[in-house]
């Protein structure tokens, strides 16, 4: 899709919404297109989504998964047309917060500011559990070991935390190599199908539309949606790339395509390994999570499957680099802003990075580790699935509300965008995002394994801090009105 040049504008300067917040400006210009591709689909975590959640999206949404990731690539590609539209104008390290804040009113904006903080921070956490889940696994069958999960949950938490802390391209680099790792195992893997099933391996029943009727659908593309998590995450990372103009919506749109493509082979070639039929099958059986481990030592070899089950790890980790840096800017913006306490607005003056934020959320990611072993709780079953479904639910919410905020504030002058790009397919989006949102809710039991009292607990937390953000944006509007109409005015881009 191409992105028409925006308006000229004057030059970038910050605007600060408070005297305190002068001087804490990240470092700019430090992150490229490839950098921010590397950043959000590592976060998506290709391997991990492949092999660790596309056969239970197999077993639910039968022949038609493949075309569900490729619909829901369409989908997110819409949000992103606006999404990345409204880029051009607001650039903030609390993207959501300041999207929704400029598009919808600044007390929704503090809402939606406090749930991307709650989301982004127990992904985290999460994917690092599953770090630990993974590689104890790993180490105790195949060394002796008897290494307990949460040592090296914590061990990927430090070493995130350091990564954080230094200049941030940094992580870039070592997010490239594990995301090249991974992409690389699993076409590896595709060719060794192709070698071995020929003409057999595609069955292009699965991209009829037909296939997206029966009654399980509705359950996989919750599941599907959720691979995608991550991708948003460009706009984060606005105050520090290269041409933010060109680089937030050039690394969007790319990454969306990448994931949306990849995924749907994959997830093809992956059936194809077995015949659609009995890949359903399988995949509803017990062995099914060993679906795709199984696929690459059967047509490539043994040292595939097991480098995989090693790349995993490594998915694992910088999926939770990627996603520990988006949450520590999340905190930043929001200690920047003074919604959350101004010491986690302070950047660290060698590596331009949000120090303590970056220490705030290692902190916290210790934290829920720390209270999972208190309770014995299964680092993978419950430590992982709960949070991340929590996170992700929380995500696709802000999704929907951004894009709803695209739409605004662009209702009334359109900036010379065309009207597809930033009223119909924010709108579309929009009504896509919520429907999907309404079935992750309706259908919660998928993501976490769990039902009954146990969901209901998981879905509280969201209305909670939404509430509490409204209640926080209200009470500054009540006492200092000028503060409040100064909020998310910080690196914004004049119109």
């Amino acid at each position: 899709m191409t992105t028409p040049a925006p308006p000229s504008a004057p030059p970038e300067k910050a605007v600060s919404g408070d005297p305190e917040s002068a001087g804490r400006k990240l470092a700019s210009g430090q992150i490229g297109t490839a950098d921010l591709v590397f950043f959000v689909v590592a976060a998506a975590a290709p391997l991990t989504v492949l092999a660790g959640v596309a056969p239970f999206a197999i077993g639910v949404g039968g022949a038609g998964t493949p075309l569900g990731y490729l619909v829901s690539g369409v989908l997110l590609a819409l949000f992103a047309a606006g999404f990345t539209a409204m880029s051009m104008y607001v650039r903030n390290a609390g993207a959501f917060y300041a999207y929704v804040a400029r598009g919808l009113g600044r007390t929704l904006g503090v809402a939606t500011a406090y749930v991307a903080v709650v989301a982004y921070n127990l992904i985290t956490p999460g994917v690092a559990a599953a770090f630990g889940y993974f590689g104890a696994n790993y180490l105790n069958e195949r060394a002796g070991t008897d290494i307990p999960w949460w040592v090296l949950a914590g061990v990927c938490i430090a070493a995130t935390g350091v990564l954080g802390w230094l200049r941030v391209t940094l992580s870039a680099k070592v997010l490239g190599v594990a995301l090249v790792l991974e992409v690389l195992s699993l076409v590896l893997m595709e060719f060794g199908i192709l070698k071995d099933r020929g003409g057999a391996a595609f069955d292009l029943g699965s991209f009829d539309p037909g296939t997206l009727t029966h009654g399980g659908i509705a359950s996989m593309f919750v599941l599907v949606i959720g691979a995608f998590t991550g991708f948003e995450a460009t706009a984060i990372y606005a105050e520090e790339a290269k041409e933010p103009r060109r680089t937030v919506p050039r690394a969007t749109f790319v990454a969306i395509g990448f994931l949306a493509v990849f995924y749907a082979l994959g997830v093809w070639m992956i059936m194809g390994a077995y015949g659609t039929d009995q890949a359903v099958a399988l995949a509803q059986a017990a062995d099914g999570p060993d679906l795709t481990f199984n696929a690459a030592g059967a047509h490539v070899g043994t040292w595939l499957a097991d480098s995989m089950e090693v790349l995993i790890i490594v998915s694992a980790f910088a999926s939770t680099l990627a996603f520990h840096n988006a949450g520590a800017r999340y905190m930043y913006a929001l200690g920047r802003e003074g919604l959350l306490p101004r010491s986690l607005g302070r950047v660290s003056g060698k590596h331009g990075s949000p120090g303590a934020a970056v220490l705030a959320q290692s902190g916290f990611n210790v934290l829920l580790i720390a209270v999972g072993v208190l309770l014995a709780a299964d680092p993978y079953a419950e430590v992982f699935l709960w949070s991340n479904s929590v996170g992700v639910l929380g995500v696709m919410v802000m999704q929907a509300l951004a894009a709803l905020a695209v739409w605004a504030f662009f209702r009334r002058d359109r900036r010379g965008m065309s009207a597809f790009r930033v009223v119909w397919a924010p709108l579309i989006s929009c009504l896509g995002l919520v429907v999907l949102s309404v079935l992750a809710v309706l259908h919660f039991d998928l993501l976490t394994g769990k039902t009954g009292t146990v969901n209901t607990v998981l879905l509280v937390p969201l209305p909670v801090v939404a509430v509490a953000g409204v209640l926080v944006a209200l009470r500054i509007r009540r006492r200092d009105p000028a503060r409040y109409a100064r909020l998310t005015e910080v690196d914004v881009e004049r119109d």
